[in-house]
């Protein structure tokens, strides 16, 4: 996964169209590829920092789903309806989660 910055955008489109001309007169500068290979590395590992993110908040999800379950298997009679409603509304934040996990993972 790569996560560019607005500016690191506008910077690598202006290095490609650069490079491209250079590339049909059959004459590429090396240090604008270097250029554009530090951006992307810079990107690649931005990327995966904000993934290792992504992936911490979904397992932080599923143990709130695991303890709000049980929570509601211990709930006194009186009390289950509000431990039912608190485990979908944990499930509805780990499928939120995972959705953004999944997007992250496949961008």
């Amino acid at each position: 996964m790569h996560s560019y910055t607005p500016a690191e955008k506008r910077e690598r489109n202006k290095l490609f169209r650069k490079g491209f001309r250079q590339a049909l007169a059959d004459c590429v500068d090396p240090a604008l590829e270097r250029r554009i290979e530090r951006i992307d590395a810079a990107a690649a590992e931005r990327g995966q920092r904000e993934l290792n993110a992504l992936y911490a908040v979904r397992e932080t999800d599923r143990q709130a789903v695991a303890n709000a379950k049980a929570a509601m298997r211990t709930a006194p009679r009186q009390d289950r309806a509000s431990a039912r409603q608190k485990v979908r509304d944990a499930e509805q934040q780990l499928r939120r989660s995972e959705r953004a996990v999944n997007r992250a993972e496949n961008s």
